[in-house]
């Protein structure tokens, strides 16, 4: 098929003939032809798609491919850690940058073996923090909005330090809602902007006073300089922001009108609960305890930002670090 891909593009056969000619869909041919362009260095008015070098290049990816399974130990390695929801990224960085049993795979090799047929018979791709079949780009939710915020507290008037991510004690906050008939309970999420250390918290209700009481309760918990500012969305279950800022000092700021990314610490936080949590999750099972868990397990998985390092250890080195100082 390649060889007639070849001569027909050669005689100036559009793709769409191309795809009629061979019974194929026209996004096959181009994206045949697009991955397996070719320039030659010595004639460059000879450029584009040829058959020999489609066909080596096929070879070369079949041999990516089958490194998985051809590297003793690397794919039971590989399918024990992502049952264990480790990210394909997180695997690959263990490996390399800690592990020392000679395994290795970049996460786009991982990535192939998820989404390969063994991949999808073992339905690995469940163990992604999206869990999803298919790679899809990311959409945009859109919060409520917030109105007579004072002016201070707007994230353009956040001091900059803070988007260094050099000083421990700043902190993203967010609401995580689930199917309305299954009643108002909802989770919040805590995540601190240096380690990613992040803490869940259940609420009953969605009411401002609830849900900034029990941040209130759970920052309470930690010293002083490691509770300094909470950024919010504009949602209105965050209006209550003197609870924190009479009774615990802490300074509040809020996003811009739909602008989540933001604080995309506490967005990627909950798209990586959502796999423990999913919308469909009848919260009136799920206890205090198994909230702790989950938060106990994604404080305890290494993350590339960290240096493959654990939440967990970066939140608890910064602890020691303060009491030795004192």
């Amino acid at each position: 098929m390649r060889r007639k891909i070849y001569f027909w593009r050669e005689e100036k056969v559009s793709i769409n003939e191309i795809a009629k000619r061979l019974g194929r869909h026209r996004s096959t041919i181009f994206r045949e032809v697009r991955r397996n362009i070719f320039f030659y260095v010595e004639d460059k008015t000879l450029n584009g798609y040829t058959h020999m070098c489609a066909q080596e290049f096929y070879r070369r990816r079949r041999q990516k491919q089958q490194k998985v399974e051809s590297v003793a130990g690397l794919k039971e390695f590989i399918i024990n850690k992502l049952q264990s929801d480790w990210s394909p990224e997180q695997i690959s960085g263990y490996l390399k940058h800690i592990a020392d049993n000679g395994l290795y795979a970049c996460h786009e090799t991982i990535y192939r073996y998820v989404y390969s047929a063994e991949g999808k018979e073992l339905k690995l791709y469940r163990h992604l923090f999206r869990s999803r079949k298919h790679r899809n780009r990311r959409g945009n939710r859109i919060p409520r909005e917030l109105r007579g915020i004072p002016s201070d507290m707007l994230i353009r008037n956040r001091p900059a330090h803070i988007d260094l991510r050099k000083e421990f004690g700043h902190w993203e906050a967010d609401l995580m809602m689930f199917e309305r008939d299954l009643g108002k309970a909802n989770v919040t999420t805590l995540t601190e902007r240096k380690s990613r250390y992040t803490v869940l918290i259940k609420n009953e209700t969605r009411h401002s006073n609830t849900v900034m009481g029990s941040i209130r309760e759970r920052l309470r918990q930690f010293a002083k300089p490691m509770r300094q500012t909470v950024t919010f969305d504009r949602g209105s279950e965050f209006l209550y922001y003197t609870l924190l800022s009479r009774q615990l000092n802490i300074k509040s700021y809020y996003c811009d009108p739909r602008s989540p990314w933001q604080k995309g610490t506490v967005e990627n936080t909950n798209s990586r609960i959502r796999r423990f949590l999913p919308r469909n999750t009848d919260l009136e099972t799920i206890s205090n305890d198994n909230l702790v868990a989950i938060a106990d397990r994604m404080n305890n998985t290494p993350r590339k930002c960290l240096g493959y390092r654990t939440p967990k250890e970066v939140f608890g080195m910064s602890l020691q670090q303060r009491s030795n100082s004192f």
